[in-house]
């Protein structure tokens, strides 16, 4: 099954960007992953990483989807709460 590396809404992906730097608690969206690895020690480093095990990858790829999919059902529940009329 190949994985498709592309969001299915276009235009979306600056949007999914700085939803990932904020759930890192970072600036820059392309430093968020680079920052999850510091913070779980794997050492992960820009360019070729055939070193690091499926494990380790799994571990920063599911710290920022994750926290992303957390994020946008708390976005989520707060525009529900806005937009209720009494």
């Amino acid at each position: 099954m190949s994985r498709r590396r592309r969001p299915l809404v276009a235009n979306s992906q600056s949007g999914l960007d700085a939803l990932k730097a904020r759930v890192a608690q970072v600036a820059d969206p392309n430093a968020a992953k680079y920052e999850v690895a510091r913070e779980l020690d794997v050492p992960l480093q820009k360019g070729y990483n055939g070193q690091l095990s499926s494990h380790d990858a799994g571990r920063i790829g599911g710290r920022l989807g994750g926290g992303m999919v957390k994020e946008m059902v708390k976005m989520g529940m707060q525009a529900m709460q806005n937009n209720q009329h009494p």
